[in-house]
């Protein structure tokens, strides 16, 4: 029972240190003797739970995909109404690219292209359908088209991580990445085109 119980703790030191060294080096900067290191395990001890740097990046995305899987299903499960739902879940996401290594070191791994699959395939099929929902029960204008309204979401969620990952932690101030994401969602839901003034039509969109 010890030993297993010291097993798990090497293995949970090992995901979290590499979480931490790919979150601010990425996959090609990270080695197994900085983890080792970091974690405070001999090499030998680390490569027996994790053979290769590639089986420890897997760890990582499966430990971050973990967490964003448990936050969409916490949220579908939700009784409000699917517009807010959606925003519910981008702000939930927000949350955790800004406080789980994990999260944000996987969102890394999907960009290098050292995931199995992108990492908006967690979420934003949710998000998808959630609109679709919203669309047909009346929560949208009739013209607002549903896909550009997903594209919208993930903008805003990929400007969130792109907003977190230009200032790290310790250089944030000021508002968390939430309370900024929820005053944008409020800019969308209200607008920000007073239709009486001169000169706001947007120009035609390019063919």
């Amino acid at each position: 029972m010890v030993k297993q119980e010291r097993a798990v703790r090497t293995r949970e030191a090992a995901v979290r240190t590499t979480a931490a060294e790919i979150d601010r080096k990425g996959y090609d900067g990270t080695s197994l003797s900085a983890v080792s290191k970091s974690a405070g395990v001999s090499v030998g001890a680390l490569t027996f739970h994790f053979p290769s740097k590639s089986d420890l990046a897997n760890a990582v995305w499966q430990a971050g995909q973990s967490l964003l899987a448990e936050a969409v299903g916490r949220v579908a499960a939700h009784r409000t109404p699917p517009l807010l739902r959606v925003i519910e879940l981008s702000l939930a996401i927000a949350d955790l690219m800004e406080n789980e290594t994990t999260v944000r070191a996987a969102i890394r791994l999907s960009r290098e292209s050292r995931s199995p699959f992108p990492w908006t395939d967690c979420w934003l099929p949710e998000v998808r359908r959630l609109l679709g929902e919203a669309h047909r029960g009346g929560q949208l204008s009739h013209d607002t088209p549903v896909e550009d309204l997903t594209l919208l979401v993930q903008y805003l969620v990929d400007g969130t991580e792109a907003y977190l990952r230009a200032r790290p932690g310790a250089e944030r101030e000021g508002d968390s990445a939430v309370t900024q994401l929820e005053r944008l969602w409020a800019l969308v839901l209200t607008g920000v085109q007073d239709t009486g003034a001169p000169g706001t039509n947007l120009p035609p969109a390019r063919p």
